[in-house]
Parts: structure tokens; C-alpha cells; sequence
């Protein structure tokens, strides 16, 4: 992802990319069910660093693994990179929490990009005030090791049943988040670019009482198309 991609992305919709991609035949890279806590007003933008969870095994999970200093969600916590987003496959269960204010309070200040899991948030609403976007399906607070057992670091993973790979680019809004395949990530960034602009100016002709038809989809070239060069130019876009 070239600075220029970042930017981009930080500029435009989840839903727009989805369309981008969808062009392109992927039609399940939204992650399913995850909402931000607390908008900040701006995009989640970054590559994937994932952490998976599995079902846990009573053995295997007492309160004294969170003392291992190899334990996987610790260790994914201090080396998720400067930058990226901490992705969680947590099985779409927030009966067990994926992690709580203080891992996530960490992450940010390592750097982290943000973080989003198919499962909740113990402390939800400390996170949600937290500078760093995060996103999860709701809160929880049972430990995660109720029922999940953290278990890989950056391998591929499902969240929220969209396919992440470690380096994916995640973006998310105000309304969910989408994964971007991350040798697409340029050309789908710069075509959701051009259908922002293109779709700003469809909002401010049916404000004016324009009808869709023709409009949108982008169909009577003849009339639109010069009003659209016009909109460009007279708004920098």
C-alpha cells in the first residue's frame, strides 16, 4: 500500500469499496456483524496482522495461562507492527472476550492502526474512548478463556466470515469494515476515488431535484457527463 493508497482510503467509503471489489468478484469481504466503538470520525485504515482463536480445552485454559510469556494473545498484542490493524478470529462469539481496555490501550500505544474482532470487547466502553478505532460485534466480559483459546498469530484466518490474509488492507468506517486484498489495494483505492467524486455529485443534483434515472447508474453521458466535468472542476475533484 503506497502513501498515496492510505490516503485515499482514509477518504472513502466501506460501502464504495465493496462495490470496487465486487467489479472485480469478490463478494464477501466485508467482515460480517462488527460495528466502531465510539466513531472517531475518521477511517481505520491498515494491513492485517491476524490473531485466531479456537475453542479452548479446560486444560489448557485456567487463569494461570495468562502468566506465559509466550501466551499468543499477549505475544500478538507486543508484535502486531506499527501501523497495522489487529485482526481477531474469535469465532463470532463475544460470549468469551477477545481482549480488554489494558491489551488494547497497549496496541495503541504501540502504534497500532486499530483493532477488530468478530467477537466483543470486555471494558467496551473504556475502549470506545480510546484515540485508536476499534470495532467488535458487542460488548463482553467473561475472559476469553471461557470458551476460546488464542491459538495462531498472523496466519489466514476468517472474521466475520470474510477471508483475511496477513498483510490485507483493512478499512473501516462508520459503518463496518471491508478487507482489500492487498495486491488490489492501489487500483481499487484509485477507482473508489473517481466513484466518491462521482457519487458526491449525484447527491448534490438529486438535492436539487434531480431524478435518479439516467444519473445513477451513470447512463445519459450525453447530459451528465459535461454537468460532472463541470461539478470536478468547480470543487477541486
Amino acid at each position: 500500500m503506497t502513501p498515496e493508497t492510505h490516503d485515499i482510503l482514509m477518504d472513502v467509503s466501506v460501502a464504495t469499496l465493496a462495490t470496487a471489489l465486487f467489479k472485480r468478484g469478490l463478494r464477501n469481504q466485508v467482515i460480517q456483524g462488527v460495528r466502531p466503538l465510539g466513531w472517531k470520525g475518521r477511517n481505520m485504515v491498515g494491513p492485517a496482522f491476524t490473531l485466531r482463536y479456537m475453542p479452548a480445552r479446560e486444560d489448557r485454559n485456567q487463569l494461570s495461562e495468562f502468566r506465559n510469556p509466550e501466551h499468543p494473545q499477549r505475544v500478538a498484542i507486543e508484535t502486531c507492527p506499527e501501523g497495522h490493524v489487529l485482526v481477531m478470529d474469535s469465532r463470532k462469539q463475544a460470549n468469551a472476550a477477545s481482549a480488554g481496555d489494558i491489551l488494547i490501550t497497549r496496541l495503541m500505544m504501540r502504534g497500532g492502526a486499530g483493532v477488530v474482532t468478530d467477537g466483543g470487547f470486555r471494558d467496551a466502553a473504556v475502549i470506545a474512548e480510546l484515540e485508536m478505532p476499534a470495532y467488535h460485534s458487542r460488548p463482553s466480559s467473561p475472559t476469553n478463556l471461557t470458551n476460546n483459546e488464542a491459538i495462531a498469530i498472523n496466519e489466514p484466518i476468517g472474521c466475520g466470515d470474510a477471508p483475511v490474509f496477513p498483510g490485507d488492507i483493512i478499512v473501516g468506517d462508520a459503518d463496518c469494515v471491508i478487507v482489500i486484498p492487498a495486491h488490489m489495494a492501489d487500483e481499487v483505492a484509485a477507482e473508489a476515488r473517481e466513484m466518491t467524486a462521482y457519487e458526491d455529485f449525484v447527491v448534490a443534483q438529486v438535492k436539487a431535484g434531480e431524478p435518479i434515472i439516467g444519473l445513477y447508474p451513470r447512463v445519459n453521458e450525453e447530459k451528465y457527463g459535461p454537468l460532472f466535468e463541470a461539478w470536478r472542476a468547480e470543487n477541486g475533484r
